[in-house]
């Protein structure tokens, strides 16, 4: 008999001997670890298990790779993230293409299991509640059972909804999908619960409360009445959609659709009737400086910006995590960060002129100074070619003293006095670092910490990331006024945006007003996850997410007479030409189909439950 034979073998009589020397053996608790009994006797151990709910927001959106880059906003810097599959249409159920987790199939049903367990615990409490402490964590888990299922609902459409826990008893654990009325009644149905219980409680930040589940649901609402989910007109828009057998499961088949729009816009207006934001009271624009300030502001959460904060996932410098790099993932690669989510020119285009003219390339005045008198907000949600920004690290000081953004490529003169090519510190062929850096010419500053003295390569934000905001409230209410014809009173609302932008009044009426409203929309909820979205909902992604992604070519060449040996922005020295080119389809060659206004489910999810059906297209 060998060694390991007889070492197995002794182990085993140890085993049995110290088992029947202790009958209670089996009873001991793991250490560090606490009974699910204790957990629920115990307020504090019921509130830490509440809290780990909020854990199923993940990074909120602000993980490395954003949202943003399979919309028109932006694109991808880096190779190899499954990126190219969504935005190519590739998508199908072996593989979906990038999904992060707080979108993905599995880790929300995980996360529902959780909150199953908490609802089913607090609603019948085994601790005091005489300070109300059940209720309001049952609130919580409430809205956060409400945030995961809408989750679903926005990416895949009707889903099997999670009312219980499952257990080993149950006699199987495949379920069908709902239909899509079902699982918007039943989210609509959590939130009135948690508002509820809510009311006046949570105030501080990043928890759930009455406002919270008040917001949320005029965000589920208004989805609710958008085109792609009312079947007779999604029908009438696409031959997958018209062609597709189980309509109930992506959208209403009968009802009344502005009654739906209704209930969208009195959800949004109990919200707002509770928190009012930021500077929503203006009379007249703000002066373009003093706006600008104020929208980096609501978009940093600081400086009055946090009365703009209804839910969102929150940061500390002392506790790093993932979420707390964006400055790093987006930055420049001339101050050493990896410029991942760069902003497209179809994005920037958008943005208005500072009267509320449309900016037009074809306009020799635009054309020739791109970056002058654009709606404030440009200001502080984009870093573009001469933008002023932070000190360069002290090894490349020298190189830009000034620490203005460099995307170009611009002349400059050498010792012998000849004129030579300078690659800007911030593009592809960067002297500090070639690897990284824009294929668009652009860099996003939104959510990146403006302090000059943070450096964004090794240190760590504190800005939140706003899951709900109250401006999104607001356009929500805007929209459904628009669809229910009530112009004037959009137009009021509207208008709150654009006065704190400091921007002039909308005027319009119609489709104009809805087309008006999409646009600012667009610009105010940059980067906030809300294009990938609207673009779907309102079914305008063949025109807008189909497009090919571009950016800008920028060449800096010495007035006749000037010379110029460490290269600045400056116009009296420098004539600037302006190129909008196409990304190279090596790089990214975007189309649309109809199929990914969906996610799939996953071939993995269809093998486990006999019972789903996929969804359209797929």
């Amino acid at each position: 008999m060998n060694m390991k034979k007889i070492k197995s073998i002794i182990a085993v009589i140890v085993t049995v001997f110290l088992l029947s020397c202790n009958d209670s053996f089996l009873d001991i608790n793991p250490l560090g670890e606490v009974s699910e009994s204790a957990v629920w006797n115990d307020a504090g151990l019921a509130e830490a298990f509440v809290t780990d709910i909020y854990g199923g927001l993940v990074w909120g959106g602000f993980n490395e790779q954003a949202l943003a880059s399979l919309t028109d906003e932006a694109i991808f810097t880096h190779p190899g993230r499954n990126i190219n599959t969504v935005t190519e249409a590739r998508s199908n159920p072996q593989n979906p293409g990038w999904i992060d987790d707080s979108r993905g199939w599995l880790n929300l049903y995980n996360r529902l299991r959780a909150t199953n367990i908490a609802i089913e615990n607090l609603t019948e409490p085994k601790f005091d509640n005489s300070t109300g402490i059940a209720d309001r964590l049952l609130g919580e888990a409430l809205f956060m059972r409400a945030y995961f299922h809408h989750q679903l609902l926005r990416n895949y459409g009707a889903f099997p909804i999670a009312d219980r826990t499952i257990t080993l008893s149950d006699e199987s654990f495949e379920k069908a999908r709902n239909t899509f009325e079902e699982c918007v009644d039943f989210i609509i149905a959590d939130l009135d619960r948690a508002a509820q219980l809510l009311a006046g409680l949570n105030l501080q930040r990043g928890r759930a409360n009455q406002v919270a589940a008040l917001a949320l649901k005029s965000r589920v609402l208004l989805y609710a009445a958008s085109d792609l989910h009312d079947i007779p007109t999604a029908s009438s828009k696409s031959s997958i959609i018209s062609g597709y057998n189980h309509k109930e499961l992506i959208g209403y088949t009968s009802g009344n659709r502005i009654e739906r729009w209704q209930k969208a816009k009195n959800a949004a207006k109990a919200a707002l009737d509770l928190q009012p934001g930021n500077m929503l009271n203006l009379a007249a624009p703000l002066d373009p400086q003093t706006a600008t300030q104020v929208y980096i502001n609501n978009s940093i959460s600081r400086n009055g910006g946090e009365n703009e904060m209804i839910f969102g996932r929150y940061y500390l410098n002392s506790k790093p995590e993932w979420g707390g790099r964006q400055g790093l993932f987006n930055g420049p690669n001339g101050y050493n960060n990896w410029a991942g989510n760069t902003p497209m020119s179809l994005l920037v285009d958008d943005y208005q002129m500072l009267d509320g003219s449309k900016f037009d390339w074809s306009n020799p005045e635009h054309s020739s100074k791109p970056y002058e008198g654009r709606d404030p907000r440009f200001y502080g949600t984009f870093l573009y070619d001469g933008a002023q920004w932070k000190p360069r690290s002290p090894a490349n000081q020298a190189r830009d003293p000034l620490g203005q953004i460099q995307t170009g490529t611009y002349e400059v003169t050498n010792a012998s006095g000849q004129r030579v090519t300078h690659f800007g510190l911030d593009t592809r062929n960067s002297p500090i670092e070639d690897w990284n850096g824009t294929f668009t010419g652009y860099y996003v500053r939104k959510f990146i910490e403006p302090d000059p003295n943070h450096v964004d390569q090794n240190t760590w934000q504190e800005i939140p990331w706003p899951a709900i905001r109250v401006t999104e409230v607001v356009l929500n209410y805007v929209e459904a006024c628009i669809e229910l014809g009530e112009f004037e009173e959009a137009r009021n609302w509207l208008n709150k945006v654009r006065f704190r932008a400091g921007m002039p009044a909308i005027t319009s009426s119609g489709d104009q007003l809805r087309l008006d409203y999409r646009n600012e929309r667009r610009v105010e909820m940059a980067y906030e996850e809300q294009r990938y979205y609207d673009a779907r909902r309102w079914m305008i992604a063949p025109e807008t997410l189909g497009r090919k992604a571009n950016g800008i070519q920028i060449r800096g060449t010495l007035k006749p007479g000037r010379v110029n040996n460490l290269y600045r922005y400056d116009p009296e020295l420098y004539d600037y030409t302006y190129t909008l080119i196409e990304i190279d389809p090596g790089k990214e060659n975007r189309m649309w189909l109809d199929k990914m206004y969906w996610m799939p489910i996953s071939f993995d999810e269809m093998n486990r439950n006999s019972l789903l059906i996929q969804n359209p297209g797929y």
